[in-house]
């Protein structure tokens, strides 16, 4: 039978004072404070400052920690400067029409609007051709979800607000242009980072039991 774990996911409160060194226990509970406090907090809440140069250096930093599976560094990281938000609007714009020819104009500017949200913004692209084909593109998404979680765990821990944003724009053809973006690349998300305008309360986490078990002996009929 499988056996559920913890009722709710553990806490730096949780960690034991038995065991391992000081410094190691400190270590842990600052881990996992930071970790539970990342929140996601909505682009049109990030207002400047941003991350500065040497901020920003440290936060990309943080990706080349993610498992990669080879060493195939098959996710890049686009930054969208303040100069080119316009033409990203457009490419907004454009995304819209391709999908709706009948989008107002009221609708394309809303679409517009979106680039110009958050004083940092980048595009998160993973490639599913890069280096040995042996390694699926599943392996290569989860490489770029974990540095991206090391992003924002270091944007928390500057203390800045960040979030990730999708939408059907990130496959449009005026999208993949204005990146230049190859057949074997696809844009997973962009990711936002500014100062926090609002924060709304923290969401409930789940528990760990809603989402882990211990696996049981094999069914007698089991091949």
């Amino acid at each position: 039978m499988n056996t559920a774990l913890h009722a709710r996911p553990p806490r730096a409160d949780d960690l034991g004072e038995t065991g391992g060194h000081a410094v190691e226990r400190e270590c842990a509970r600052m881990a996992a404070d930071l970790i539970h406090a990342r929140q996601t907090v909505l682009p049109k809440r990030l207002l400047a400052p941003g991350p500065d140069a040497d901020q920003l250096q440290v936060l990309l930093g943080a990706a080349a920690a993610a498992p990669d599976h080879g060493q195939l560094l098959p996710w890049r990281f686009v930054i969208v400067p303040r100069s080119e938000r316009g033409s990203l609007a457009e490419v907004f714009a454009q995304a819209l029409r391709e999908r709706d020819a009948g989008a107002t104009p009221v609708q394309l500017d809303q679409a517009r609007e979106k680039a110009h949200r958050a004083p940092l913004l980048l595009l998160v692209v993973v490639d599913g051709q890069r280096g040995d084909p042996a390694v699926d593109l599943s392996e290569r998404i989860l490489s770029a979800g974990c540095a991206v979680q090391n992003m924002l765990l270091m944007a928390t821990a500057m203390g800045y607000g960040s979030a990730l944003t999708s939408g059907k724009a990130l496959g449009s053809t005026a999208l993949r242009q204005r990146f230049g973006l190859h057949a074997g690349e696809q844009a997973l998300c962009f990711l936002s980072v500014g100062t926090v305008a609002a924060r709304r309360p923290a969401r409930a986490r789940p528990a760990v039991a809603d989402y882990c078990r211990t696996l049981g002996p094999a069914p007698d009929n089991a091949p």
